[in-house]
C-alpha cells in the first residue's frame, strides 16, 4: 500500500472520532492523530466542525497544537512551547519528520549544517540515521545522502497541508506555468508548421530535380541515338559507291597503262 492511500484510510479514521466527540474527549483524539507513526496531513481534521469550536474555549490550545503539526516545524515550536502543550517523544519525532519536508519544499539540497541546527541533531552519523531510519524507509522522502559535500539530495518529498494564504500564491504559480506552457505550445506548432513547410518544399525540390534529371538522360539518350544512326547511314553508302580499285574498267585500265610503259622502254 502506498504512503497515500495509507494516508486517506488514517485520515478517515480520525475525521469520524472527531466528528463523534467534544471537549476534553476531542484533545484525546489530537493527542492521539499527532502521534501515529503514518499520519502526515492534519488539514481534514482542522476542518471539522467539533475541531473549529475548541477555538477561545479551555482545550483551544490543542488546536493550536495541531495547526503546529499541520504548518508549523520543530524550530517554530520551540519558539511557541510556552504556549502549547508539552510534546510526548512520537510528537517531537513526527514534528521533526514534517521539519524535514517543509525544508524539502523549498530546496532540493539540503546542507547538513542547516538540517542539524533545524532538529537539535548534534552530528552527522545522528542526522544520516534519522534521514534514512526516520524519512526515507518511512517513504515520506527519497534521496541521496551526499558525505562529500555534506547534504542531503532531495528526490522525492511528501506534501504537507497548505498554511493559510499559500493556495492564491499556489494558484498564481500554476496560472504562470500554464501560461509559459501555453506559449511553449504555441511556438512548438509554429516549428512544427515551419518544418512541414520545409519538408514540402524538399520533396517539390527532390522531384524537379529528378524530373531534370530525366529530361537530361532522355536528350542524351536521343543525341547518342541520332549519331549512331549518322555513323550507320555513311557505313552504308560507302557500302553502296563502287570504288576504283576493284571495278573491272580501272582493271584494264591499269593493264593498257603498263603495256604502254613497256612498249615505251623498248623504243627507246
Amino acid at each position: 500500500m502506498d504512503i497515500e492511500q495509507k494516508q486517506e484510510e488514517i485520515i478517515e479514521h480520525f475525521v469520524n472520532q472527531a466528528s463523534n466527540v467534544k471537549g476534553s474527549s476531542l484533545t484525546t483524539v489530537i493527542g492521539e492523530a499527532t502521534s501515529h507513526p503514518s499520519l502526515f496531513a492534519f488539514s481534514e481534521i482542522l476542518s471539522v466542525p467539533n475541531v473549529i469550536e475548541l477555538q477561545g474555549t479551555e482545550h483551544s490550545i490543542c488546536l493550536d497544537l495541531l495547526r503546529m503539526f499541520a504548518h508549523g516545524t520543530w524550530s517554530e515550536y520551540k519558539r511557541n512551547a510556552s504556549d502549547l502543550p508539552p510534546l510526548m517523544p512520537d510528537q517531537v519525532l513526527k514534528l521533526k519528520q514534517l521539519t524535514v519536508l517543509t525544508l524539502a519544499e523549498a530546496n532540493k539540497v539540503l546542507p547538513y549544517d542547516v538540517l542539524m541546527q533545524e532538529l537539535d541533531v548534534i552530528n552527522v552519523r545522528e542526522l544520516e540515521d534519522f534521514l534514512i531510519n526516520e524519512c526515507m524507509y518511512v517513504g515520506i522522502v527519497r534521496g541521496k545522502l551526499d558525505q562529500l559535500r555534506r547534504c542531503f539530495q532531495v528526490q522525492f518529498a511528501a506534501g504537507r497541508d497548505l498554511r493559510p494564504g499559500q493556495l492564491g500564491s499556489m494558484i498564481h504559480t500554476l496560472s504562470n506555468w500554464l501560461s509559459t506552457s501555453d506559449n511553449l505550445l504555441i511556438t512548438i506548432q509554429d516549428k512544427i508548421k515551419w518544418a512541414d513547410t520545409m519538408s514540402e518544399l524538399d520533396k517539390k525540390h527532390k522531384k524537379e530535380a529528378e524530373e531534370r534529371m530525366e529530361e537530361v538522360k532522355k536528350t542524351l539518350s536521343l543525341k547518342k541515338s541520332q549519331t549512331l544512326s549518322r555513323q550507320t547511314l555513311t557505313f552504308e553508302a560507302m557500302r553502296s559507291s563502287p570504288s576504283l580499285e576493284t571495278s573491272p574498267v580501272g582493271l584494264k585500265s591499269a593493264k593498257e597503262q603498263s603495256l604502254l610503259w613497256d612498249g615505251d622502254c623498248c623504243t627507246g
